[in-house]
């Protein structure tokens, strides 16, 4: 299988991306890998690392997206970019999948562009990992999508349940819908409504208030892209701010050097099931075709699970599944 990766994608190219693709084809030995962007810099970053030559092939791309371009602009004035080619080649069969840790406006809005949209879907979505107690849960819509019709959280609620069992291989996945409150009741008009639309789910569990949303409640939580998004960004940030507080909290006790190390390596531990490397990337769900997004600040590891995670997706043929539970 042959798997498109964004050479220049994410805020560490190509090293990155690069060697995140000679890991994956390590580990998976039918694996070929098609690196897309400028050829001489990525040759260059090859000839620093031993790979299999003979399944690491260059799709020359001169032209970057930045991680902070608009994203129609950049779609639109950059057809040779690392991702428009990756997409058109994907959407011509040349790949079955195409990755990228890249700017996520211009990704989804070419994915959306270059692949259409699955039969049935209203709109591709975006999920995103979200660290709970528990484990991995899917947030969704995390950006992609501001406002919501109802029929769209139904949708939404199907794709992610089909992403759940078969790439994060959660057994009998559920559903929450992020509100106020616990009760049917709760919420806005549109909250109502889509309750009453869910509960014709068998994974539905309910309501979900924010304070559940740490602890595991549901293994899915269903929110609007505004909303989503906020959130998604507000829990990145909680690591970097219980370290920086615990080294405050320390530093006022005046503990030693050795028992520092104890304590963050104790914590750094503990927040080991929060990592998203595992999962690497999620795909675009309701894209007519297979095309994932990562972190843009992806280590290696999370770059090769990425595409490992693509190759899932593709044998799984999430997609196939997607279009099944849409028209039940």
């Amino acid at each position: 299988m042959l798997i498109a990766v964004d050479a220049v994608g994410g805020d560490h190219f190509p090293e990155r991306p690069v060697k995140g693709a000679i890991e994956a084809i390590n580990e998976n030995s039918e694996l070929q890998v098609l690196l897309i962007g400028p050829g001489d810099m990525i040759k260059k970053e090859l000839d620093q690392t031993e790979h299999d030559s003979g399944r690491i092939h260059v799709l020359h791309a001169p032209e970057i997206i930045g991680m902070t371009e608009s994203p129609a602009a950049a779609v639109k004035h950059k057809r040779n970019s690392s991702i428009n080619l990756g997409l058109s080649a994907h959407k011509q069969g040349q790949c079955a999948a195409f990755v990228s840790a890249g700017n996520t406006g211009a990704l989804l809005a070419a994915s959306t562009f270059l692949l259409g949209k699955l039969d049935g879907v209203i709109r591709p979505t975006i999920a995103a990992t979200y660290p709970t107690i528990k484990g991995i849960s899917l947030l969704v819509d995390a950006g992609a999508n501001l406002e919501l019709k109802p029929v769209m959280y139904l949708q939404f609620a199907k794709m992610c349940t089909i992403f759940s069992e078969k790439i994060l291989e959660i057994k009998d996945p559920t559903v929450g819908l992020l509100n106020i409150g616990e009760e049917a009741e709760k919420g806005l008009d549109i909250h109502k409504e889509v309750f009453q639309l869910l509960s014709e789910l068998p994974n539905f569990y309910g309501n979900i208030e924010g304070r559940d949303i740490l602890f595991g409640k549901t293994d899915i939580y269903l929110t609007d892209g505004f909303t989503g998004n906020i959130l998604l960004k507000f829990g990145e940030s909680i690591p970097e701010i219980l370290m920086h507080m615990l080294k405050k909290t320390m530093s006022a006790e005046n503990l030693d050097e050795n028992a520092q190390k104890l304590v963050f390596g104790m914590i750094s531990k503990t927040m080991n099931s929060f990592n998203y490397e595992h999962v690497g990337g999620i795909p675009f769900l309701g894209v007519n075709g297979m095309s994932l997004v990562g972190h843009g600040g992806s280590s290696i590891t999370a770059i090769k699970n990425m595409i490992l995670n693509a190759v899932r997706c593709v044998e799984y043929e999430i997609n196939e599944k997607i279009v099944q539970s849409l028209s039940n």
